[in-house]
């Protein structure tokens, strides 16, 4: 009961960011290993078509002083995705981008998370997703480890697509479908004023 019950939670966790970006008609992969990895497919492009089209002079904006500027965020996802992915490789690492500045050095390193990331998240099986493994302080299935850093990155990009209104450029979610709601004053929203997704 209690596996059956796991499945179904990490089954939820990866639908919702993959259900966000999709249009009418659109087909959800078979098992949960595929349903993760399109999930992870998803973010990973948003965050990295985020970074590349904030212009270098908006990496230091925040809208208020006590939230985190735009290139503080790329970093952070960085980070986050090289500790937890490098450490279902087999070899913690800790990565540097908080101590980066620069946009090419940020995008760098976020890309270079994201090279890591898809190797743990092309690892991930249907007859492994439910392996035990080492999550923080404690133990998490891969797969829901895995799902997790979709919805951490999912959080993430919500964050940035603002940033990017803001400063008047079209966040990648958005610009992918077309461009609906593009623009300073777009809603974000796509059909009959359903919102798409986290990315707005």
């Amino acid at each position: 009961m209690k596996k059956q019950f796991l499945t179904f939670s990490i089954v939820c966790a990866c639908c919702v960011p993959a259900f966000g970006q999709g249009g009418g008609g659109m087909q959800m992969p078979s098992g949960i290993s595929a349903e993760v990895k399109q999930a992870y497919t998803q973010v990973k492009n948003n965050l990295i078509g985020a970074a590349n089209a904030m212009p270098e002079a908006n990496y230091d904006f925040a809208p208020v002083p006590e939230e985190m500027t735009f290139g503080k965020w790329v970093a952070h996802v960085a980070d986050s995705n090289l500790g937890t992915c490098s450490g279902l490789n087999g070899a913690a690492k800790r990565g540097d981008a908080a101590t980066k500045t620069t946009k090419a050095d940020l995008v760098a390193a976020l890309q270079a998370s994201f090279a890591e990331c898809d190797t743990a998240f092309n690892s991930l099986t249907d007859a492994n997703a439910l392996e035990m493994v080492a999550s923080g302080r404690g133990q998490r299935s891969r797969a829901g480890t895995l799902a997790g850093v979709n919805v951490h990155d999912n959080e993430c990009y919500g964050s940035m697509a603002v940033y990017l209104r803001i400063k008047g450029v079209v966040p990648p979610s958005t610009a992918n479908r077309g461009g609906m709601g593009g623009g300073r004053g777009g809603s974000g929203r796509g059909m009959g004023g359903m919102q798409m997704g986290p990315g707005r």
